[in-house]
């Protein structure tokens, strides 16, 4: 049953056209084998998979079901999550002139996993707090490379010239993706940027 499903997924997905995604796993040569690396940083690589697909969501249930239910939560407001207290957030549309809110701004919107309603907020997206941005254009739906799916979204932006340039734990990447931006991030301004 379990080859049926596969056999009958890669004939779906070999006859997709107009998008170049699926061909990822044929148009690669293999994977990247790094000269140095820490035992640290090798432990986190062999760990990323599971840690973000099981142990990460099912550990973000758990801790969401206990703060629901505790009531030591309702007495002591400084271990509320982030998200009672949130910034609003405005349609942004392409071409708009947004500033990135300021550290604090961004934290007090993130809950202990450094997202907002489910996107993170990536550890070198800091270094754009405080600067004058351009919207690229709002994301309606995206294609998630996990299951080959089109999903929809709400709230989400592309900024112009922000691209991803890698992570820390998995290094460089020349693909060059936008980074996703929650509107609660971004404040918009009556400016042009130079």
């Amino acid at each position: 049953m379990n080859v049926d499903i596969r056999a009958r997924r890669e004939k779906e997905l070999s006859n997709l056209e107009g998008c170049q995604i699926p061909c990822l796993p044929r148009i690669s040569e293999g994977q990247i084998h790094f000269e140095k690396q820490t035992l640290i940083k090798r432990i986190k690589r062999m760990l990323a998979r599971p840690w973000n697909y099981q142990v990460k969501p099912w550990l973000k249930a758990v801790i969401k079901r206990w703060e629901k239910g505790s009531s030591r939560l309702q007495q002591n407001p400084t271990m509320r999550s982030a998200q009672a207290n949130p910034i609003n957030r405005t349609l942004l549309k392409a071409g708009d002139v947004v500033r990135v809110r300021s550290v604090e701004e961004i934290r007090s919107t993130l809950d202990r996993f450094k997202e907002h309603k489910g996107c993170a907020f990536l550890e070198y997206m800091w270094q754009y707090c405080g600067t004058t941005q351009r919207v690229l254009k709002p994301v309606e739906r995206f294609l998630d490379e996990r299951d080959y799916k089109v999903k929809k979204a709400r709230g989400i932006v592309l900024l112009e010239n922000v691209i991803c340039q890698g992570t820390p734990v998995f290094g460089r990447c020349d693909r060059g993706c936008h980074l996703f931006w929650r509107e609660e991030w971004l404040e918009k301004i009556d400016q042009e940027i130079k």
